[in-house]
């Protein structure tokens, strides 16, 4: 039986013990950031020589030359071609529907006229060049690929370069499938640190971008971290989560394997049952016990649920309504009775789904919203990656004659009260008598 959680929201020392549960800080090793810098510095002062013997000693792949680690547009195209039609046809109708929902997100430019003339406004323009890291070899993230890519061509982003490595020359079709349905640029069969480093500082082969996101391992998010400044990055993304909040009504089955469907990632994952009904509660636990034994990652699973899961019984839907927020998932199912307005309660969650039957797997992958998620607590304060991840805005300010005047004399006003005299004489030459 596997020994998961179980808290009370009327216990006394609740607040305590969810801290305790929700406690998870990517552990800092001090070796691992050595280890980074070291490769960040020894590509950015050596450009393509390091990346090829960083790839020789990673990857097993032994080149003479950069330019032979991209791979061409035809590749990805033979790729698309190489995968089953069950297969295209998923990937074709997720890129579809991503790319509809992200067209929604398009900020567009703005401006309005005062009545002196005055012109302000923003200015809305997308970064020229985006890099995506995707996790390669026997891993297989297609869908990492569409949600990170689309909304970047969406935005308007004219050149997107992917990197993903391939160990000892093993390519994954999906993704390069994935690749070719998304627009991608152009492919580098490079990964790890190497690859953050040639995308933040630029190589001869491969050219520096604005910002880096997608996903990788701890030396991935560690050397994204440590360009952050010199590009923008996505996110440092913590391990997955979901929470449930269920009124009792939903087949504890159906929660069992939604709770599995995050568990299954890796041991560190955290999926959280919280509903008022102590025996629903026990029957999903009973599923538990009865699916686990389905599961191929079954040891992973269980791993996760004895470390991180937990079954919380509130006192009632506000009162789990309140904790969902308090948690912030990144994940957070309603599957409860009129649960689109019970989501206009929630403030805090990266993604919602909404009603019994909308399982959090749907976001993962084809429902149209972007997978990549703040965790850890962060969706308090930052949100899904989106087209405007990929958009920059800038202010737009152009002042009448009359403008600048009644302008200058408020702007000399309060230069002076700061003890800076040319930023008032600069607003002062253009007041008129």
């Amino acid at each position: 039986m596997i020994d998961i959680t179980s808290l009370n929201t009327a216990d006394a020392g609740f607040e305590q013990q969810l801290e305790q549960l929700l406690a998870w800080e990517q552990s800092t090793d001090d070796a691992v950031v050595t280890t980074v810098t070291q490769i960040l510095n020894d590509v950015r002062q050596r450009g393509d020589a390091a990346l090829l013997e960083y790839t020789k000693k990673f990857d097993r792949i032994d080149v003479a030359s950069a330019a032979e680690l991209e791979l061409s547009s035809a590749q990805l195209d033979e790729a698309l071609e190489a995968i089953d039609a069950e297969h295209r046809a998923a990937l074709e109708r997720a890129a579809e529907r991503v790319r509809a929902y992200a067209e929604h997100q398009k900020m567009e430019s703005w401006s309005y006229t005062e009545a002196d003339g005055t012109v302000l406004g923003q200015k809305v323009t997308p970064m020229d060049r985006v890099g995506l890291y995707v996790p390669g070899g026997k891993a297989a993230y297609p869908s990492s690929v569409l949600m990170n890519a689309i909304p970047a061509k969406v935005a308007g982003v004219p050149e997107l370069i992917m990197v993903v490595p391939t160990p000892a020359g093993e390519k994954n079709e999906l993704v390069l499938a994935a690749a070719a349905i998304a627009g991608v640029d152009r492919v580098f069969t490079i990964g790890g640190a190497q690859a953050v480093a040639a995308l933040a500082y630029g190589t001869d082969t491969v050219p520096s971008v604005d910002k880096i996101t997608g996903p990788g391992n701890i030396y991935v998010a560690t050397a994204k971290r440590l360009v952050f400044g010199v590009v923008g990055i996505d996110m440092i993304a913590g391990p997955s989560e979901i929470l449930v909040v269920c009124d009792g009504k939903t087949d504890p089955d159906w929660i069992a394997m939604d709770l599995f469907s995050q568990a299954e990632h890796d041991e560190d994952a955290q999926s959280i049952l919280v509903s008022p009904d102590a025996e629903f509660i026990a029957q999903v636990k009973a599923s538990i016990e009865k699916l686990i034994a389905e599961m191929p990652r079954a040891d992973i699973i269980e791993t996760s649920l004895a470390k991180r899961a937990a079954m919380i019984q509130a006192q009632d839907m506000d009162d789990a309504i309140a904790v969902a927020n308090r948690i912030a998932p990144e994940h957070l199912e309603l599957s409860i009775e009129d649960a689109e307005q019970w989501a206009q309660k929630i403030r805090h969650a990266g993604a919602i789904f909404m009603g019994r039957y909308t399982a959090e797997a749907l976001g993962d992958y084809c429902a149209g919203p972007n997978h990549v998620l703040p965790t850890s607590g962060t969706a308090r304060f930052s949100s899904p990656l989106g087209v405007y991840d990929f958009q920059k805005r800038s202010s737009l300010i152009g002042c009448s004659a009359q403008g600048a005047s009644e302008l200058g004399r408020c702007a000399a006003t309060l230069a002076l009260g700061e003890g800076l005299v040319a930023h008032a004489r600069s607003a002062e030459y253009r007041i008129k008598d």
